[in-house]
C-alpha cells in the first residue's frame, strides 16, 4: 500500500511540474504577453544548479548493425547493471535512458567527476579477458548550470546540450569530456588534469578531456 501511495504521489509531482510549465509556455504564445515576466515565472519555480552527466558506448550503432538486436539488448542490460550501482553510490540521479545513452544528474561536481571516473574504471576491469564485441567501451559528458528540471523526468538548458553534445557525439572510449562551467566548478584536484579542447559544443564556452589514471 505504501509503495502505491508513494508512486501516486509521485505522478502528481511529475503531472503537476508539466502541466504548469505547459500553461505558462501557452500564456507565453498570447498576442502581447510579456515574455519576459514569464520567463522569469519559469525560472523561478524550475530553475536549479545541477550537474548535468550525458554517457554513450562507444561504437555502439556499429556494433547493433554486425552483431544484431539481441547483442543490443544485452550490452544494455549489462551497462546498466554495472554502472547504475556506481552512479547511486556518488549520488546520482538517473533520469533516463535512451538507447545506450544515460542522462543523470548530480548535485556536485567533484562527486559526479568521481562517479565518472569510476565508472570508466570499472568497465576496465569487466572488460579485460572479454572479446571486443563483448566489451563496454564508455564516453561522458559532464556540464554544470542552471537548468529548468522539470519533476524527476528531464532537465533543460545550456549546459544540458553541450554536455550532451561532448559524451554522445564527441567524446571517444574511456573519455570524459567537461565544460568549462563544470571545471570551474569542480576546480582542482590531485590526480586530475584538464586538457583544453579545441572546439566548444553551443552553449559552452569552452571545453576540456580530464586526463586521469585508469
Amino acid at each position: 500500500m505504501s509503495f502505491f501511495i508513494m508512486a501516486f504521489r509521485r505522478n502528481i509531482v511529475f503531472s503537476a511540474s508539466e502541466d504548469r510549465l505547459e500553461r505558462l509556455l501557452e500564456d507565453r504564445l498570447k498576442p502581447g504577453a510579456d515574455k519576459e515576466k514569464i520567463d522569469e515565472r519559469i525560472w523561478d519555480l524550475f530553475g536549479e544548479e545541477w550537474v548535468i552527466m550525458m554517457t554513450d558506448l562507444s561504437g555502439f550503432s556499429r556494433g547493433v548493425e554486425k552483431y544484431g538486436i539481441i547483442h543490443f539488448l544485452q550490452t544494455i542490460q549489462e551497462s546498466e547493471r554495472i554502472l547504475i550501482p556506481v552512479i547511486e553510490e556518488h549520488d546520482g540521479i538517473l533520469l533516463k535512458m535512451e538507447g545506450d545513452s544515460m542522462f543523470v544528474i548530480f548535485r556536485r561536481p567533484r562527486k559526479a567527476l568521481a562517479a565518472a571516473i569510476a565508472m570508466q574504471r570499472v568497465l576496465v576491469d569487466y572488460n579485460n579477458g572479454r572479446i571486443p564485441e563483448e566489451q563496454i567501451l564508455l564516453c561522458v559528458g559532464l556540464g554544470f548550470g542552471r537548468v529548468l528540471k522539470i519533476g524527476d523526468t528531464d532537465c533543460f538548458g545550456a549546459e544540458v546540450n553541450a554536455a550532451s553534445k561532448l559524451g554522445e557525439d564527441t567524446a571517444k572510449a574511456n573519455e570524459i569530456l567537461v565544460t568549462a562551467s563544470f571545471k570551474e566548478a569542480a576546480g582542482e584536484q590531485e590526480g586530475i588534469a584538464y586538457a583544453l579542447l579545441d572546439g566548444a559544443p553551443p552553449g559552452a564556452s569552452a571545453a576540456y578531456r580530464i586526463n586521469y589514471a585508469l
